[in-house]
């Protein structure tokens, strides 16, 4: 995934830096560094990892714990990955804030 397709993907979601951030379980700072793709001078790659993050936040799922997907129901969901009350789903991990 290179720089430019990321951020399409960003923007395509309707997501902001932060929210993209929280979904992905990344920094806003990370974000932005995989959209300029270079930190400090230095390229810097999108990892496989980030990329299938990716694409299961694009599938709307919330967590995965290794053999069963939770997605966010289909009642709920709307084009642009938002609720249906107008918020973005969380993921619901412990520990992380959302």
């Amino acid at each position: 995934m290179t720089p430019d397709e990321f951020k399409a993907w960003r923007k395509g979601m309707g997501l902001r830096q932060k929210e993209a951030a929280d979904r992905l379980g990344l920094r806003k700072r990370m974000i932005q560094y995989y959209e300029k793709g270079e930190r400090e001078g230095k390229a810097v790659e999108i990892p496989l990892t980030v990329e299938l993050a990716c694409f299961a936040v694009s599938k709307h799922v919330l967590t995965f714990d290794g053999i069963k997907a939770e997605k966010l129901p289909r009642s709920k969901r709307t084009a642009d990955g938002t609720t249906k009350s107008g918020n973005r789903p969380t993921s619901g991990k412990p520990g992380k804030k959302t």
